[in-house]
């Protein structure tokens, strides 16, 4: 099975061209979608031997990850890994992923940073352990880590799924739909990574956003749907 790695990038110059290399390492083509960075974040991923999509202006990381996906489907690839770009995935977890993936009852297999997460600061444990229990919820099953982006897809459960999110939300969304699709979600423990680097994550605009997603899911008429 063909594999590729979808990394979306903003203002991430300083640490994509090392990510890319390391992917790259493992022998795995990487498509980065730069989402209309400031800096030359595009140029960085593109030396480092990653294809490039770009996004003229700032579209948010769900718009970046569904441009990865239509491009990636028009390929051969089987399936899918989705990392961030700020360093915080290690592509020494990505074997494990592969492995996981030879398992005929893993559709989707999701990160999970919350079985090692002594280094995750109290604000980003508490929304994601919030946000992982609704989810489990919603779904009748434990995903103990749903915002997690590092994750392997497959490609029958790409070609099935449909996102409307364009931001942080999309993590939730695309669970929830695989799920409802019939789809089977496996979980694997990752290493957890923090440095000092700004995050792109603000959480509290994407603790409502996340709530409005699912008041959506339970109210669709009150919102019809528009983006946040």
């Amino acid at each position: 099975m063909r594999i590729c790695v979808l990394i979306p990038s903003y203002n991430e110059s300083g640490t994509i061209g090392s990510l890319v290399e390391r992917v790259k390492a493992k022998g795995l083509n990487v498509v980065v979608v730069d989402d209309g960075s400031a800096d030359p974040t595009a140029e960085v991923a593109k030396q480092a031997g990653a294809y490039i999509l770009r996004h003229e202006q700032n579209k948010g990381k769900g718009a970046s990850l569904k441009e990865g996906f239509r491009y990636i489907l028009k390929k051969d690839y089987g399936a899918v890994i989705t990392m961030d770009g700020d360093n915080q995935h290690n592509p020494e977890d990505i074997p494990n992923f592969i492995k996981e993936a030879a398992n005929p009852d893993a559709d989707m297999i999701v990160g999970n940073r919350m079985s090692s997460s002594k280094d995750m600061p109290l604000i980003r444990w508490i929304t994601n352990h919030l946000m992982s229990s609704l989810i489990s919820i919603i779904c009748w099953r434990n995903i103990p880590d749903s915002q997690c982006g590092f994750r392997l897809i497959k490609r029958n459960v790409l070609e099935k799924l449909n996102p409307i999110s364009s931001n942080y939300e999309i993590e939730s969304e695309t669970i929830i739909e695989a799920h409802r699709k019939g789809f089977k979600i496996k979980s694997i423990p990752i290493q957890t990574i923090y440095a000092k680097q700004t995050s792109q994550i603000n959480p509290a605009i994407d603790t409502i956003r996340f709530f409005r997603f699912i008041l959506k899911i339970f109210c669709p008429l009150l919102f019809w749907y528009r983006k946040v």
